[in-house]
């Protein structure tokens, strides 16, 4: 006989350990199924966010990061050293240390609130049956009264650039190079290409961005792009907009790119390549023909605004359905199923999710750009500060980027709020809570923000909403 549960979960990335973890700490009897292993063989919980992705990217940043201040940024402290080298393995196994230690951590979190996990590959089947299919091959089936799809999803491969692990790589791949590339090459100007990028071009690599669409961070605010653009300029990022490849061969240690530029074709030679293309839904092998979830034209799970599927009981969360693939979304759907399933209230907002890229400087915005409000014609009113004139952004040898606050024209209401410059991940926190509240420019204008810091950007980009910051001229 089928094991029983009150709950299973398939996927133990963000939006699945989520929902296991509430769902168990709301009383029910729960199972998560993941298959990710670490490099010891043995099951990773986290999905590709703990391994692959948000964490292991960011310890590289930081040290990245340390490197180069050592290098450029220090000396304007009165601080000079020579000679500074950087050793890839140790940094790239401080960044496998921190992985473990928060894979093992989701572990611990499942054994204390008595989550079973079990390690494979889960498979839907009709009556909200789950198949688990062991590495080994063996199988067995459990049995839930509830089942959440919480599957992920994974790097958009190129035809014409297959990865290999070595030398044409997905973001795995980039995280653990064993010496800093001469030449790296990276298809696709979006978060992952520009973090990874960052990461070795600090290092030391010669770094080729290749994006096709012609504008820059196009889901982005205009102004926050360009201001990052240049930013990025400064620090020797080649970004060649509007560069579509169509070939990309190895011979010998190298690869050969070929890409054209609007105009002609034009070549490029790396010794390594990152294809950074954008992520699909994980969802090939996860659904019987018969367990009667449907599957979009983009092979997302479809579901409604609770993330019902059309299965009565059978729920699907993350990145494998509409909206944003970021973590923190999929951790907000997740505990909001498991409310639901207990008969308690639960709602993601969409509208209000932060993004963030964690380059240097980091950008990051919630709500609508200037660009969509225009088109939908809602009138509005603008307010920016630039972090130049903030004393603690100078204070601290980081005063690019700017704020840049839209509120209704009309009713104040804050619309959207757009950033560039130092810790603007944290920032962007302050506006998401604003727009959940409905509040306006006004009120963040009306709030005390601590001196010197650098929220003082977002209490004068509130009052240059209405003219009247008092550090720029209006």
């Amino acid at each position: 006989m089928s094991e029983q549960f009150d709950v299973i979960v398939i996927g133990g990335g963000p939006a699945g350990y989520h929902a296991a973890i509430r769902a168990a700490q709301l009383g029910m009897k729960t199972a998560c199924i993941d298959a990710f292993a670490g490099k010891d063989g043995k099951q990773a919980l986290g999905g590709t966010c703990l391994n692959v992705g948000c964490i292991p990217s960011k310890a590289l940043l930081d040290s990245s990061k340390q490197f180069h201040n050592l290098q450029h940024n220090f000396e304007i402290h009165g601080i000079t050293a020579s000679n500074a080298a950087i050793d890839v393995g140790t940094m790239v196994g401080r960044k496998d240390k921190i992985v473990k230690q928060f894979t093992g951590g989701v572990a611990m979190l499942f054994k204390a609130n008595k989550v079973t996990p079990y390690f494979g590959k889960g498979r839907l089947l009709a009556g909200r049956k789950v198949e688990v299919t062991a590495p080994d091959g063996g199988t067995q089936t459990l049995e839930g009264k509830h089942v959440i799809l919480a599957s992920g999803s994974v790097p958009i491969e190129l035809p014409f650039a297959k990865f290999d692990g070595k030398t044409i790589v997905d973001n795995a791949g980039a995280l653990d190079f064993e010496a800093v590339p001469k030449r790296l090459g990276v298809i696709g100007a979006g978060v992952i290409g520009l973090e990874l990028g960052s990461v070795w071009k600090r290092l030391g690599a010669e770094v080729t961005v290749l994006e096709a669409l012609p504008e820059f961070l196009a889901a982005a605010d205009a102004d926050v792009a360009k201001v990052a653009a240049k930013e990025f300029k400064k620090q020797g990022l080649d970004i060649k907009l509007g560069a579509k490849v169509s070939r990309a061969e190895v011979q010998g240690d190298e690869v050969h790119l070929t890409y054209n530029d609007g105009k002609t074709d034009q070549s490029l030679v790396v010794d390594r390549l990152l294809v950074a293309v954008g992520r699909r839904a994980a969802t090939e092998g996860l659904l019987a023909e018969d367990c009667g979830v449907k599957l979009d034209d983009r092979g997302r799970i479809e579901v409604d605004a609770h993330c019902k599927t059309a299965v009565e009981g059978v729920w699907a969360v993350g990145d494998c359905v509409r909206g944003p693939m970021l973590a923190h979304k999929g951790f907000e759907e997740g505990i909001a199923v498991a409310e639901l399933i207990a008969g308690l209230p639960g709602h993601v907002n969409l509208d209000t999710v932060p993004w963030v890229v964690y380059t240097e400087p980091e950008i990051a915005w919630v709500g609508k750009t200037e660009k969509q409000l225009k088109d939908e014609g809602i009138p509005y009113k603008v307010g920016s500060f630039p972090f130049a004139a903030v004393g603690r952004a100078v204070a601290m040898n980081e005063p690019a980027g700017m704020v840049k606050m839209l509120a209704h024209a009309e009713t104040d209401r804050v619309l959207g709020v757009h950033m560039v410059g130092a810790n603007v991940s944290e920032l962007i926190a302050e506006a998401v809570v604003t727009m959940e509240f409905k509040g306006a420019a006004e009120d963040l204008a009306r709030i005390v923000h601590a001196h010197p810091t650098l929220s003082e950007a977002v209490h004068e980009a509130a009052l240059a909403v209405d003219k009247r910051a008092i550090h720029k001229a209006n």
